[in-house]
Parts: C-alpha cells; sequence; structure tokens
C-alpha cells in the first residue's frame, strides 16, 4: 500500500455486477488531477464531462489525443461522457444545430475513448418566452427523435438524466418520450440528488422508471432555506441507499459515478480555489463504497415487500 492509499483509506469492492467512476472534473479541473483521484481511488473507470473548463466536444485534436493517451496509460475507462445536448443552458428554443453538431463530434471521440453513452438531457422551457406545454413537449420529443436516430447511426446511447429539461421530473413525461422516441439508443441515468434541486422525490421517481435505467449517478442533498445542500452520500435526504438497494434488488448491474457537488461544482463557477478538491472527491467515493457494504442485507430485507 502506498502512502497515499493509506492516507486515504482502502478500497472496499463495489457489489457484484457494480463499478465505481467518477465525474472527473469535480475532483479537479485538469486531466492530471481527474486521473489522481480515481488512482487514489483505486478505481478504473471515469466519467468525462470537462477538461481544464473545456467540454469533451470543444477539445482541439491535440488536446483530446492527449486526453486518449493519457486515460490509456493510467489504465482508465470511459463509462460515459456528459455533453451538453438538451441541458440547463440550451432552451427548447434554441439552435438544435448545436446539439445535432456536439453530438456528431462525440460520435468519434466516444469510439476513440472506448465509450457508447452520453449523457443528455430535454430541454428546458425558454425562460423568456415560455412555450405553453404540449408545444414544449412536441419539440423535445422531435428533438430527441432526431437525435436518437443520429445515435443509432453512430452507435451510441444516450442517457436522459432527470434533470433539467421537460421529461427531467416527471416519470410520466420521461416514459412518453421513451414511447415516442422508441429506439434502442435513448435510455436513462438515474441522479440520486437532483430531486432536491428540481422539487421530487428521486427515490419516486425511480420505482417508476427502473426498467430503463441503464446508468447511476450517486450525490446526495438536503434542502435548506437558501436552496439544495450537498452532502455525503446517506447524510442527506435523497433515500440514497434506498435507490441503491432497490436498483440491486431489481438486477441492475454496471456503473455508480459519483457527482459530489461538494467542494467543485463547476457548472456554477465553483472552481478547486481551496485546492482540496481531490481529497474531497476522494472522501466522497470512501463513503460510497462503506454504504455500499451495507446495501446487500438492506436489499434483501426489502425483497419481500417489492416482489
Amino acid at each position: 500500500m502506498t502512502s497515499d492509499t493509506a492516507a486515504h483509506g482502502s478500497r472496499l469492492p463495489p457489489p457484484p455486477g457494480i463499478r465505481y467512476a467518477g465525474i472527473g472534473d469535480e475532483a479537479a479541473p485538469d486531466l492530471a488531477g481527474q486521473i489522481r483521484a480515481h488512482q487514489l481511488l483505486g478505481w478504473s473507470a471515469i466519467e468525462l464531462r470537462d477538461i481544464d473548463g473545456t467540454a469533451v466536444a470543444d477539445l482541439d485534436d491535440a488536446a483530446f489525443d492527449h486526453v486518449v493517451t493519457a486515460l490509456h496509460e493510467a489504465r482508465l475507462d470511459v463509462v460515459c461522457v456528459d455533453s451538453r445536448i438538451a441541458n440547463w443552458a440550451r432552451p427548447i428554443t434554441g439552435d438544435f444545430e448545436l446539439d445535432c453538431g456536439e453530438l456528431e463530434r462525440l460520435a468519434p471521440m466516444c469510439a476513440a475513448l472506448g465509450t457508447r453513452h452520453i449523457r443528455v438531457m430535454s430541454y428546458p422551457n425558454d425562460p423568456g418566452a415560455p412555450l405553453d406545454e404540449p408545444e414544449w413537449a412536441r419539440r423535445t420529443i422531435s428533438r430527441m427523435s432526431r437525435l436518437a436516430r443520429q445515435a443509432e447511426d453512430a452507435g451510441l446511447v444516450l442517457l436522459h438524466e432527470n434533470c433539467a429539461g421537460w421529461a427531467g421530473a416527471d416519470p410520466a413525461r420521461t416514459l412518453r418520450l421513451l414511447a415516442e422516441v422508441d429506439s434502442p439508443a435513448l435510455r436513462l441515468l438515474f441522479d440520486t440528488g437532483n430531486g432536491v434541486a428540481y422539487g421530487y422525490e428521486a427515490y419516486d421517481l425511480l420505482t417508476e422508471l427502473i426498467t430503463w435505467v441503464d446508468h447511476v449517478q450517486v450525490k446526495d442533498a438536503r434542502a435548506e432555506a437558501d436552496g439544495a445542500v450537498y452532502t455525503l452520500p446517506g447524510e442527506g435526504s435523497c433515500q440514497v441507499a434506498d435507490c441503491l438497494g432497490l436498483l440491486l434488488d431489481r438486477g441492475h448491474a454496471g456503473t455508480w459515478t459519483i457527482e459530489p457537488h461538494r467542494t467543485v461544482r463547476p457548472h456554477e463557477g465553483r472552481t478547486d480555489a481551496g485546492g482540496n478538491g481531490i481529497d474531497e472527491f476522494v472522501r466522497y467515493g470512501r463513503e460510497l463504497e462503506r454504504l455500499a457494504t451495507r446495501l446487500p442485507a438492506t436489499a434483501a430485507a426489502r425483497r419481500g415487500v417489492l416482489r
């Protein structure tokens, strides 16, 4: 055991069929820091969003080649690329070509990175001139259908996150989106911690959508007067253990990716100014490992109710 590993604790194995990863820029803005955080955890997978503040799709050839080489040398697999497609910054009235173009650029990049998965959302309404709900729905489904066909042609899978957008917080809308798009290239990413910020119970949403979930992001939070306060997994109000236990009960296998949102929140402009982002990221990962060791017994006790 290295001194770094000793300082950050020893790795605990995940449940059978589960692999751990983290969204790299939640540990550090630079790729070297993102890799180091995962190495300290002893994890073999990473989820990519930004490198030095630049989205993956916007990296130039030299920068992207460096990413591929560095991850290969670190023996880190990429499990998903978190795109800006249909996200909180791209309302339904915005330029659709931005999304089509980003997906087109990401297709060869994902091939080079060895992943088929791209995180997407489903278009927030226009804050200045909002559409009525039927028109918002129609445009969202039309756009997502075109993106899914584009993804199919490229051998990719779009993972819709329960976050900003028409279908983000409502299971009925999500199921309608999946049914009307009707494509194997559209599946779901379930984030355990988004409900606090978006006003719903994540566990309740998961019970409606679990069949479609291919990928999981782990965060936890509690609601306070000034908004969501993000906690270690299991210390908030998001029923993280119950969500993960339910997934295991239903035979889910795949990657659980941490998105701590504590020291670093790049989308809010919160970077690692204090220099402890990696330490907090590793602490968060270790807490997920500890929480997961308690899940099998919890899940077994729940089976009589769920099945």
